[in-house]
Parts: C-alpha cells; structure tokens; sequence
C-alpha cells in the first residue's frame, strides 16, 4: 500500500479535522459533564455526510472507501470519543444490516432518514450472558402468523435511550446452537422497554442502556436477514467493526499526545520546561511511536478491506495493536501532567477515561488474540 494520501483523502481529513478543532473540542469537556446524548453534534455530523461515507450513492450515500471513512471517524474521537462513538453506531452497526437485507419501504422509512439523523438506529447484540459468545444468545424470535414475537434481554445497547430503531440479533432456531437472525424493533414496538441506563467510566455522552423485549411484536417483513443466517452477515461485517474502532484509539490517543507535549512545553521546574527532562521525552518519544505505529496497522487494514473481503486475522491485529496503544499513550500522557492528569480540569483525565471503551468495543483483546492466533493454523 502506498501510505500516502490521496489529494481528496487529505480532503476528507482536513474537513473533519476543522470541525473538530472549531466546533467539537470546545464542548467537548460539557458534552462530558452533562452525560446527555449530543445531539447538535450529532446533527453537525450528519451535515457532513458522514453517516453516509460508506454507503453507496444509489442509496444515498457518498461511496467513499474505508480509509476515508477512518480518516473522519479519527478527527472526531480526537474531539470527543462520547460523540465519535455515537456517530460510529449510527453510521455502521446501527444501519449496516437495514441497507444490507432492508426492502425498499424499510430503507425509505428508516435507513434515509438514519443517514441525515434525523432518525437514530443501533444494534441489540449483547446479552447479560451473552457477550464474545453469541452461542450464549437467550433472546428468541416467534412467528406467530404475519408477525415475529421477541423476547428476551438486551445489555450494553449503545444509544439506546435515544434510538428511534433496534437492529436485534435472536434466535429463531430453539433446537441448534446456530439459527440467529436479524430483526428491525422501532422504538414504538408493543413489547419494547428501554431499561436503566448503564452509568459508565467513560464515554459518558454516548448513552448506554438495557432493553427488554416482552412478547415483542413486528411485522414479519421486518427480519433483515434469511432465517438463521444472521451470525454469517455479522461476519461480513466485523471486520470494519474492528478497524473502525482501531481509528477511534487512534484518535484519542492522539488528543492525549498532543495536550502531553503541550504541558510538557510550557510547565517548568528546577527553571527549564520539564519537556527537556530525559524522565518526559522518553515516554512521550515512545508514545508517539506506538501511536504512528498504531495509524499505519489501522490505515493498512482498512485499505485492504477496501481491496476485497480481507479475513479476520489483519482487523483483529489492527483493532487490539490501536487499542492497547492508545491505553498506553493515554496513560504516559496523564503521567507527564502528574497531578494535572488526575485533575477534571485538564482533558488528558477524560482521555484516560474514554479510551478503556475501546479496548471493548469490538471485541476485547482476549478475543482479538485468540482470532489471530486462529490465522496462524497453529
């Protein structure tokens, strides 16, 4: 891969790199505090296409390639991770699965209006038992007649307070371990209950909640997959689930970087700046390394995703390498700050906050390792 930029790359960068310098960051530490879904921002987001990069034009979409997609989603999780997450779900896993199987009135009344967020979509995968093992998924799928019947519980839905459509992975096959499909719950679904909201360490505007499905009932055109085929489609998918989220440590960390080595210029002690001090150029030289080692592995699986279906071992790498570097950046960063990293009124405490999601979001990097260690046919 040539790791150069395209003129229109650049292009794409530099827009979303404006928007979060001038209108994200300086809400950012608001946008944390108040803990509400944001949702100016949101809109913002969505006047910038965003929601549509990956999606092909004869849908509405701008058809832009992967490592577009993760030059913009890094610019605003430099910015705020709480809103970089929410835009994520919107623009992949809450509507992926409605433009892959959706007919044509599903598209128009809820896939359309996702990508100008003026509707909200997100995706019920994770149950209270139910997490890396999808074999473990309790909630069941019905038919009864021309509907389906869900119950079941959902945890961890991201954006769920606020979502207007629940893309839910159930089970439809009560007598084989496989038999997962896919359905689409509006919000005003009889059966569906928004549950108590999750209060996080981070990420704390991008909302979290459980959600309850009591003999939930849809119109039976409203599962998005064949019957029993979901846990295929989710593969298909994955894979940009985890270099979308590699591009989110990348973003983080880089904020963390940046405000590291902007305190280390200007606090002095023993009358020099402590960014002369071997003590803070070590780790901060080291940060930096791991962070443009990071971009590269990230940038590099996203363009051979954007060649054609690229496997699993290469995302996974990316996704655990980004995350656990972006940790660690965050982490160096709050020790260069020292009691200033542990202060609300310096970002770098949000960052080293913020930036443990990703090393969830996913997939954990228990599960990441295990997916690379499959590749090498040990």
């Amino acid at each position: 891969m040539d790791f150069t930029l395209s003129a229109f790359e650049d292009e794409i960068k530099d827009t979303f790199r404006r928007f979060a310098d001038e209108v994200l960051a300086p809400q950012a530490a608001e946008i944390d505090e108040l803990g509400e879904f944001p949702r100016e921002p949101f809109l913002e987001v969505a006047r910038l296409g965003f929601f549509g990069m990956r999606y092909p034009e004869s849908v509405g979409g701008l058809g832009l390639s992967r490592v577009a997609y993760c030059l913009a989603i890094e610019e605003i999780a430099r910015a705020s991770l709480s809103v970089a997450a929410s835009c994520a779900m919107q623009s992949l896993m809450g509507t992926h699965f409605v433009y892959r199987s959706g007919n044509q009135e599903l598209l128009r009344e809820f896939f359309a209006p996702a990508l100008e967020g003026n509707r909200i979509g997100t995706i019920c995968m994770t149950e209270p038992d139910a997490g890396s093992d999808l074999k473990a998924i309790r909630t069941r799928a019905v038919r009864d007649g021309e509907e389906w019947v869900l119950s079941g519980q959902k945890t961890w839905v991201t954006s769920a307070p606020v979502a207007d459509f629940f893309t839910v992975f159930a089970r439809t096959d009560a007598e084989r371990s496989a038999g997962l499909s896919i359905f689409l719950v509006p919000r005003d679904a009889p059966g569906l209950v928004v549950g108590r909201k999750i209060e996080k360490l981070g990420v704390r505007a991008s909302p979290t909640s459980e959600v309850v499905f009591d003999e939930c009932r849809i119109p039976e055109r409203f599962i998005l997959c064949e019957e029993g085929q979901a846990e295929g489609l989710l593969k298909e998918v994955l894979a940009e689930i985890r270099i979308m989220t590699g591009a989110l440590a990348c973003g983080v960390a880089q904020a963390a970087l940046d405000e590291a080595v902007r305190y280390a210029k200007q606090r002095e002690q023993f009358g020099r700046a402590i960014g002369k001090f071997q003590a803070v150029r070590l780790p901060l030289g080291e940060a930096a390394t791991d962070l443009v080692a990071a971009r590269q592995l990230v940038r590099y699986a996203a363009w051979t995703a954007d060649q054609g279906p690229c496997g699993p071992a290469l995302p996974s790498m990316a996704k655990l390498f980004a995350s656990e570097a972006a940790v660690s950046v965050c982490d160096k960063a709050a020790r260069v700050l020292a009691s200033y990293g542990f202060a609300t009124e310096f970002p770098v405490e949000r960052f080293l906050r913020d930036v443990r999601f990703t090393l969830i979001g996913g997939g954990t990097s228990e599960i990441l390792k295990l997916t690379v260690a499959r590749s090498l046919e040990l």
